[in-house]
């Protein structure tokens, strides 16, 4: 069964053309990589997919209904999260409060002195939980801005997972990290997507492979290929566009 899918779809910036005729299916439960040079169309696509941008034609599908436009808190509330190529948290709060903010909006409190003294016991044991179980449990209450870059990124994406959607967007996640911060950030994302169905975009080819059940090439704004790892290393095509004589 598909949990996402889109259809026909087109985008433009003032005459550019991005995305042509993108025809995406997300199986429930995979982890599908979406794939391609620069300038593919990847974080439009999932910008279109996660109502920041409006298609220009075709239609956008989540859990069977059609959500074309949908602005991102209403996605959100029908079961969607999304992380950022560019790092998102509030960088003024405290990792627990980051993390709290995402349980909150999960559970539909709003910060009002009443539901805040009746719920607060219960979101603090799930959000120390939750620091406990991606090891930011020391950074507790250490202002997001002052985390190392690879914690604030695992920050991001804990926060993604806070509301426990049953899609996860993930742009990026390893961008910009060391290798034992990727490596970190992989297992991360292998442990808290147990079960869920992710959307990624990424450029370390070794994430995608190790990550990924099935893989999307992008290229000049049309999907080229979609198949297995192992099917999409073999394809002439994808090599001759993206991935060369590259070992993946």
């Amino acid at each position: 069964m598909n949990i996402l899918e889109t259809k026909g779809l087109y985008h433009d910036f003032s005459g550019l053309k991005v995305l042509f005729d993108v025809n995406l299916e997300v199986r429930e439960g995979e982890r599908l990589a979406v794939i391609g040079p620069n300038g593919a169309g990847k974080t439009t696509l999932f910008n279109v997919i996660t109502g920041t941008y409006q298609p220009s034609q075709g239609r956008v599908y989540f859990k069977g209904r059609e959500t074309t436009g949908f602005p991102p808190h209403k996605l959100v509330r029908r079961g969607m999260g999304r992380s950022f190529q560019i790092t998102s948290t509030f960088s003024r709060q405290t990792a627990f409060q980051n993390i709290r903010m995402g349980i909150l909006s999960r559970r539909g409190i709003r910060f009002n002195m009443f539901s805040f003294l009746d719920k607060m016991d219960n979101v603090t044991k799930e959000t120390d939980e939750v620091l406990k179980r991606i090891n930011l449990d020391g950074e507790r209450d250490v202002p997001a801005s002052a985390l190392s870059y690879g914690k604030h990124r695992s920050l991001e994406i804990s926060m993604a997972m806070s509301t426990e959607p049953d899609l996860v967007m993930l742009d990026e996640p390893t961008a910009g990290m060391s290798v034992d911060e990727t490596r970190t950030a992989v297992e991360l994302i292998r442990r808290l997507t147990e079960g869920k169905t992710v959307v990624i975009i990424e450029h370390d080819m070794d994430v995608v492979f190790s990550l990924a059940d099935r893989i999307t090439v992008l290229h000049l704004g049309a999907i080229l290929a979609t198949g297995s790892p192992e099917e999409i290393r073999n394809n002439q095509a994808v090599k001759d566009a993206y991935l060369g004589d590259l070992e993946v």
